[in-house]
C-alpha cells in the first residue's frame, strides 16, 4: 500500500494522477519516491508492464539526457559483442518479469504474457534508459544497463528534491524538470 503523501508526492512528479500503483520501490536520497511499483495490469484490465517506473523528473531529465547522447546504441552494440554482458541483462529480464508475475498473483490478476517483453527493451534490446535505471534503484545489483546509466548519471539529488512532500492536494504542482516519457 502506498500512503496518501506517496501519492500526492509521485502526482506532482509526473504533473497528474498516478495509476496501477503498488509501492514504493525505491526513495531518492531527499526523502521522496523516486520509482514506484506499478500492477501488472491497470484498473481496466489493460496491460501494464512497467513495474518499476522511475517517477523523479530530475532524474528522468537526467536520463533523458543520456539517451540522446547515443548511449544506447553503444549499450546495444556491447550487448551483441559480449556474451556475459548478455547473459547479465537476460538474468535482469528474467528478474523483471517474476516480479511483474508475482505482483500478478498477489492481486489475483492474470499475469501478462510470457514472451511480453519486460521494460526497456529487456531482453535483447536497450530501448529505454528510465526503466533499466528504475529496476536498478528498486533491486539493486541486478540491472547491468540501468547500473551503468546510474552512474553516468551522478547524484541528480543533489539540488534538492524535485517537488514538494508534504499532504496530498493539487498533484500537479511540480518542479520544471521534465517527468519520464513512460506513461503510468
Amino acid at each position: 500500500m502506498v500512503d496518501d503523501r506517496d501519492v500526492a508526492a509521485v502526482g506532482r512528479q509526473l504533473g497528474r494522477t498516478p495509476r496501477g500503483l503498488r509501492a514504493v520501490a525505491h526513495r531518492c536520497p531527499c526523502g521522496l519516491p523516486d520509482v514506484v511499483e506499478t500492477s501488472p495490469r491497470l484498473s481496466d484490465g489493460s496491460p501494464f508492464p512497467t513495474t518499476f517506473y522511475l517517477t523523479c523528473p530530475k532524474a528522468a531529465s537526467a536520463i533523458g539526457r543520456l539517451e540522446t547522447s547515443g548511449m544506447m546504441r553503444d549499450m546495444q552494440a556491447r550487448l551483441a559483442d559480449d556474451p556475459e554482458l548478455a547473459e547479465a541483462y537476460r538474468a535482469a529480464h528474467d528478474d523483471y518479469v517474476a516480479r511483474r508475475d508475482k505482483a500478478a498473483a498477489e492481486e489475483g490478476l492474470e499475469p501478462l504474457p510470457r514472451d511480453m517483453q519486460s521494460a526497456g527493451g529487456m531482453p535483447t534490446r536497450v530501448k529505454c534508459l528510465h526503466a533499466l535505471v528504475g529496476h536498478e534503484l528498486a533491486v539493486p545489483g541486478v540491472n547491468p544497463f540501468g547500473r551503468e546509466a546510474l552512474d553516468a548519471i551522478g547524484e541528480w539529488w543533489a539540488t534538492g528534491p524535485c517537488c514538494r512532500a508534504g499532504e496530498p492536494d493539487d498533484p500537479t504542482q511540480t518542479t520544471s524538470a521534465e517527468p519520464s516519457k513512460e506513461t503510468t
